[in-house]
Order: C-alpha cells, then sequence, then structure tokens
C-alpha cells in the first residue's frame, strides 16, 4: 500500500490529527508503527467507545498500523469508577469490557483477533521502568498543567479532587512511551493527556521514542470525533458563542443510560431510545439524531440510507449522502420521527454481531455482573 493510501485510511473520520506533518515520515521510515487506545472500565460499551473508536482502530488496521486496546484498570480505580473494586475492575476489564469492544470491532467489519489487548495491571508489572517514567513525564510538566487537565478524567477544571488523580495524565502519557506507541489514539475529549505526551517527548529520558535513524520523535496523537449524546441541551436554544460547551454537555455518557445506545442493546431498547431522542425539527445543529446519520451511517457504515415512509407521508426516500439528508432535514422534508425511525432499523442490523455476541451464555454472564453493580 502507498503512503498516500496509507494516510488517507489514518486521516479518515478523524477530528484531529496532532503531528499530521510528521505521518509520511513516520509510514516511509520502514518502522513497525504501534498504535494504542486506552479505556476506563466505567461501566456498558455505547456507541461512542464501541462505533467510534473501533471504526478508527479498523482503519489503522488496514494501514498496516498494529493496534492495541489498554484495559486500564488503575486509572479506573483512581477515577473512582465500579466502587474503586480492583478485583472487580479487573474482571470487568479483561471480561465484559474487552468483549464488548472485540464485538464492536465486527459490528464495524474487522477481525478481533488482529488487535491486542493489554491489562493495565499486566503492562505496569512486566515493565520495571513504567512508574520511573511516570516519574520522569511528572518532573518535564507543572502542578498546574496537571491541574488543568484533569477534564480527560471527566472533571471540571478547578474542581477540587484527591491526589491520585493529579497523578493520571501523567500515567497516561507513561502509558504510550512505555509501550512504544508512535500513534496515540482516543477521543477528542483526551486532547490534553496527549498534548502532554508530545510537550514532553523530546525531553524524557526513559521509555523514549526513536526513530530507525536513532533520532528521539514524538507520538503522533489521532481523535475520533465524538457522538452527541440523545437528551436535551442544558439550554436551548444554545445561545451564540456557547456552542464548544453545549457540545462538552451532549456528550453521550455511560451514566446516564437515556442519553447512549449501547452495543448489546436489544432492537426494542435502541426503538425506545431513539423514540424519546431530541430530535428538533428543522434544526441540523445540536441535533442527536442527525449526528449519528452524519458519523455512524454515512462515515462508519458507508451509506447510503433509506427512510421508509408511508405513501402518505411521501413514500420510501433513498439518501446517498449526508448533505442530502441535512438539506432534507432543514427544508422540513424529512420529519423527525421518520428520521429516527430510520436510524434505529440501521442501528439493529449494524449492531446485530454484538447481540449475537453477548447471547452466549459465558460474555451473557459478565454482562449481568456489570449490569449489577453498574
Amino acid at each position: 500500500m502507498q503512503t498516500a493510501q496509507r494516510l488517507e485510511l489514518i486521516e479518515r473520520n478523524t477530528a484531529e490529527i496532532l503531528g499530521r506533518d510528521e505521518l509520511p515520515g513516520l509510514l516511509e521510515s520502514g518502522l513497525p508503527l504501534r498504535h494504542y487506545i486506552g479505556f476506563e472500565i466505567s461501566g456498558k460499551a455505547h456507541l461512542g467507545t464501541g462505533l467510534m473508536s473501533m471504526a478508527k482502530v479498523r482503519d489503522l488496521t488496514a494501514a498496516g498500523v498494529r493496534c492495541s486496546v489498554l484495559l486500564a484498570d488503575w486509572h479506573t480505580w483512581i477515577n473512582d469508577k465500579l466502587g474503586g473494586d480492583r478485583e472487580l475492575i479487573r474482571r470487568a476489564a479483561s471480561g465484559y469490557f474487552a468483549e464488548a469492544l472485540r464485538a464492536s470491532l465486527r459490528c464495524v467489519g474487522a477481525d478481533p483477533g488482529s488487535v491486542d489487548f493489554v491489562l493495565a495491571s499486566d503492562l505496569y508489572r512486566e515493565n520495571e521502568a513504567y512508574w520511573a517514567t511516570v516519574i520522569d513525564v511528572s518532573k518535564n510538566t507543572t502542578l498546574a498543567r496537571m491541574q488543568r487537565s484533569i477534564s480527560i478524567l471527566g472533571r471540571r477544571e478547578g474542581e477540587s479532587v484527591d491526589f491520585a488523580k493529579l497523578i493520571y495524565p501523567a500515567m497516561q502519557a507513561a502509558d504510550i512511551f512505555t509501550q512504544g506507541i508512535h500513534i496515540a489514539h482516543a477521543g477528542l475529549d483526551q486532547r490534553k493527556a496527549h498534548v502532554i505526551a508530545r510537550d514532553v517527548a523530546l525531553h524524557i529520558r526513559i521509555n523514549t521514542l526513536h526513530a530507525p535513524d536513532g533520532t528521539v520523535v514524538k507520538p503522533v496523537a489521532v481523535h475520533h470525533p465524538l457522538l452527541l449524546g440523545l437528551r436535551r441541551p442544558p439550554v436551548w436554544p444554545v445561545p451564540e458563542g456557547s456552542a464548544r460547551d453545549v457540545y462538552a454537555e451532549m456528550k453521550m455518557s455511560k451514566s446516564d443510560p437515556h442519553s447512549a445506545v449501547f452495543v448489546h442493546d436489544s432492537p426494542d431498547q435502541i426503538r425506545d431510545k431513539l423514540r424519546r431522542a431530541f430530535c428538533p425539527p428543522d434544526s441540523v445543529d445540536f441535533n442527536p439524531i442527525l449526528d449519528w446519520v452524519d458519523q455512524i451511517v454515512f462515515r462508519i457504515a458507508g451509506g447510503p440510507w433509506q427512510v421508509d415512509r408511508t405513501p402518505q407521508n411521501g413514500g420510501p426516500v433513498r439518501f446517498d449522502s449526508y448533505d442530502e439528508v441535512a438539506t432534507a432535514y432543514a427544508g422540513g422534508r424529512l420529519h423527525p420521527m421518520d428520521a429516527k425511525q430510520a436510524l434505529a432499523a440501521r442501528l439493529i442490523d449494524l449492531l446485530e454481531p454484538a447481540r449475537d455476541h453477548f447471547a452466549e451464555p459465558e460474555h451473557a454472564a459478565m454482562l449481568a455482573e456489570l449490569d449489577a453493580v453498574a
């Protein structure tokens, strides 16, 4: 595969790439490039965790990059998830969560066997320089920077937190260097951790990242966009100049089941959640239904999109691009309920491999255990 083709796959459906100009050199260097994305084990896997992230992993794998998922049990403990029960966190990480991501890879047409799954506890135990790398990263940044970076934990800047949470950003950067990662990947909400990693990369002395000629290099950071949750925004209409804050507030959340569709939800659950979803008539912006049509139906699944309407409502219509959908919706030619029903049908079909996966008794038991405590 030519460099231009590999670049196109890596860049596809991304919100941002930090170090984009460095990618051609890495691709042409002959290095076996390594990727990772890390996850807290904080609940069930929704479409943002499953489809958005694993679709990008699919693209990177197709571009010849070795991809891995870090099951971040230490980070989960630090961030007070799953009651801070470390045994439960480890069990859910290696069990339910890994299986949810494997199922998600099948949903986007990727081979789960092509992706490595690494438990953070195992990584740290097997790499004696890991904690020294955490200190090295910390010595090359500031307390103020760490305090500003706690948004990667889902915390507000300035929020009073225990000291362990201030170690979290340095650990996330150390995860990159300890694994020898050339392409760090996450949703856009993890940007601050990757900026720290890039900023310290040329200054740390432990687990540095090298080019074939021995030159120290920075990791490239690939960020996929975030999916909107299904809830109404906190303020509607959205005030001018506050779009960024509103998008952050509307992000899909595991802790709010009505804002999210989970990868193993039943057809009835999917229909019910989308039926109740915020979908303002004639408004394309801040509209989660249209956001999902854009990002999932067209960007991940690849379109087209069929909307089956009754003859009284205009009859069936096919859209070959998201621009066609947005134009029809803004012009009142696509009704919110028709959009919801058509999106639900497409999601039900797309998520069938995940439902089948969690219908197996062993995986169903993993989900039931998480349901009991989450």
